[in-house]
């Protein structure tokens, strides 16, 4: 059963994306990052290439022919495992497909909108059995 992991409170959902990138890709995971909205999967490209500062996250779009090599790709369409373990939702509702990946993302920002879509998903997750865990990035150490 796929896991689901929240992480709220983001100052920056697409700063936070990078950085659990970069470290799914430095457990040797492949990920998928599904962006339905074009302008952001298109800016978290261009992070991607910037992050973190002494380097860049290697990854590409989905539907690139070098998709089968890269450890971390950007998709705007139905999230496809296409051999990633994990999956990060920068959507506002459920990624389709989700339960075929081994992890769930999911990227919270302080902002009222994100919140109360991020509170439908967790319901709906939590409804269906599936094992959450909560990371509130506000909390210390």
């Amino acid at each position: 059963m796929t896991s689901i992991d929240f992480y709220f409170n983001a100052n920056d959902r697409l700063q936070l994306a990078c950085r659990l990138a970069g470290k799914a890709v430095a457990q040797g995971k492949r990920l998928l990052v599904w962006a339905p909205q074009a302008d952001s999967a298109q800016a978290l490209d261009r992070m991607m290439w910037t992050t973190p500062a002494t380097g860049f996250v290697p990854h590409c779009m989905a539907h690139d022919a070098l998709a089968g090599e890269t450890p971390v790709l950007i998709s705007a369409a139905a999230a496809e495992p296409n051999g990633c373990e994990i999956l990060l939702n920068l959507g506002d509702e459920c990624p389709p497909s989700f339960e075929r990946f081994d992890r769930l993302l999911e990227v919270v920002s302080r902002a009222g909108d994100d919140r109360q879509g991020a509170r439908r998903r967790y319901r709906f997750y939590r409804e269906r059995g599936y094992p959450i865990s909560d990371h509130d990035l506000d909390a210390g150490p």
